[in-house]
């Protein structure tokens, strides 16, 4: 049963089942490269901002451990505000962009604001988040993002309590300039790839990059607000409020309860990712369309090879039936008026033999074309092994067709039996001259001429024998050639002319 696929498509598949696999399995490895990459990503945005919230923290208690010493002054426990002023301005002076050092009561009065003239009527603090906390907790407290009631800034306290005799009786505030934690930010950001935040107790910014100027004081994107308040700490996929997909850490602090947040561009690592898989791709495709072409060129050569195989075939049946049939034929007209039995095999064998050199010579040249010299002097070779001095051969070089060559070698033997028999090569003077020479238009055909000279009388036979009709119809009735036999006095003269192609 034939296959309904060609030798072509059975090959390209072949190539296409052996490389595709291939293919896709190095695209696979890419592509576990690349996540093998992103956790790695995952990981240094997360020791990041473990490392970002550790200085966070330092900075914020350190700031607070300076409120709580200036909260034991003694020129604050006796509300001595005049001379406190001096202490809270030297504090304040090592924080030159910080606004100010304000003190209230438990009922949110003011008392002291560094801002303000002695004497000046302070107002209540309405709008500060967490008022009174220091009091409830007896312990520092740190502010959401908010407005100043009177700055009318975007501030963050860091608040202490004020203790006399055991108790709390003022909250000490202080709001550290946001361009501190500015600082600390693009300090820490490792490229312009990041983005970074500082986010308060309600996921508000209060530094970031990039776009400070436009982030501050808005919430965190969605992806990262709707994750960043159900654990202390996690990684995940996030959109920032740009709309840059990321690979974000965050990690809360227990101190303050601020968040710190970072994210790495996702296409620094996607870009890569594609162009490894573009090369890949590239790469593949090439030994791909490589191996189809070998495929294509190896199933011509099979089908071109397939095809010289049947017509070899064919034309071995078609030389073996031609060869049965001329042996049939050579036999019919030896053995059919023949009175003398060994005279007629030992001619039915020199018929045979003569057939079978130029077979011979043919296979040797795979049944292509026979070189007209070597196809003579094959023919002539047991008649010259004796007499070579008395045949003379000349003729250029040309390449004569297998059918031609078969007919001509049998009739060369024919012209020299009749030669040893009875002609030139009878006697121990005679000479044979064989000459050839292309005739036709292009060459296509062969003049071959034999002359006899020296030796006895020639006269024409009453009656042709097999020889005489083999030369004279052979090549007219197989080859579309002819043959002229002249019996002259002086020596028997046939000319030949047959195609060479």
């Amino acid at each position: 049963m034939s296959s309904k696929f060609s030798l072509p498509a059975r090959l390209g598949l072949l190539v296409a089942g052996t490389v595709l696999p291939l293919i896709l399995f190095a695209g696979v490895i890419v592509y576990q490269h690349h996540n093998e990459r992103r956790e790695e990503a995952f990981a240094r945005v997360l020791e990041l901002v473990r490392s970002t919230r550790l200085i966070l923290d330092s900075e914020v208690k350190s700031m607070t451990a300076g409120l709580q010493v200036l909260a034991l002054s003694e020129t604050l426990q006796r509300d001595d505000f005049e001379n406190f002023r001096r202490n809270a301005e030297a504090f304040l002076s090592q924080f030159p962009e910080s606004q100010s050092i304000v003190i209230a009561d438990r009922e949110g009065r003011q008392v002291f604001d560094t801002r303000m003239a002695p004497g000046t009527v302070l107002p209540v603090r309405t709008t500060r988040a967490g008022t009174g906390e220091v009091f409830q907790t007896r312990r520092p407290s740190y502010s959401p993002l908010f407005q100043g009631s009177i700055s009318k800034d975007l501030i963050i306290t860091i608040t202490v309590p004020v203790f006399r005799n055991g108790d709390v009786v003022y909250d000490l505030s202080f709001n550290p300039s946001l361009a501190e934690f500015q600082r600390i930010i693009e300090r820490q950001r490792p490229s312009e790839d990041w983005t970074f935040s500082f986010f308060d107790q309600n996921g508000v910014n209060f530094a970031r990059v990039p776009n400070p100027e436009k982030t501050i004081g808005q919430r965190a994107s969605p992806t990262l607000f709707a994750e960043m308040f159900k654990v202390p700490e996690n990684k995940i996929s996030t959109v920032s409020l740009e709309g840059v997909s990321l690979l974000t850490a965050f990690a809360r602090s227990e101190v303050t309860g601020w968040t710190v947040a970072a994210g790495i561009s996702e296409a620094t690592l996607t870009a890569p990712l594609v162009q490894q898989l573009m090369l890949t791709a590239a790469i593949g495709t090439g030994l791909l369309l490589i191996g189809l072409g070998f495929a294509v060129r190896l199933a011509t050569r099979l089908a071109r090879a397939e095809s010289m195989q049947t017509l070899l075939v064919d034309e071995l049946n078609h030389r073996v039936k031609n060869t049965l049939q001329t042996v049939q034929s050579i036999a019919a007209q030896t053995f059919r008026h023949a009175h003398d039995i060994p005279d007629a095999l030992q001619k039915f064998e020199g018929r045979v033999i003569a057939m079978g050199r130029a077979n011979g010579l043919l296979s040797e040249e795979r049944w292509r074309n026979a070189d007209m010299a070597h196809l003579v002097e094959s023919a002539l070779e047991p008649f010259r092994a004796k007499e070579k001095e008395r045949v003379h051969i000349s003729g250029p070089s040309l390449q004569v067709a297998p059918p031609s060559a078969v007919m001509i070698s049998m009739m060369l033997h024919e012209l020299a039996t009749n030669a040893a028999k009875y002609g030139a090569l009878s006697n121990d003077g005679g000479e044979v001259f064989i000459d050839w020479r292309p005739v036709g238009n292009g060459d296509a055909r062969v003049q071959l001429s034999w002359r006899e000279t020296g030796g006895p009388a020639v006269a024409t036979p009453t009656r042709k024998g097999f020889g005489t009709t083999l030369i004279q119809r052979g090549l007219a009735g197989q080859l579309g050639g002819k043959a002229d036999i002249e019996f002259a006095p002086s020596g028997l003269r046939c000319t030949l002319e047959c195609p060479v192609r």
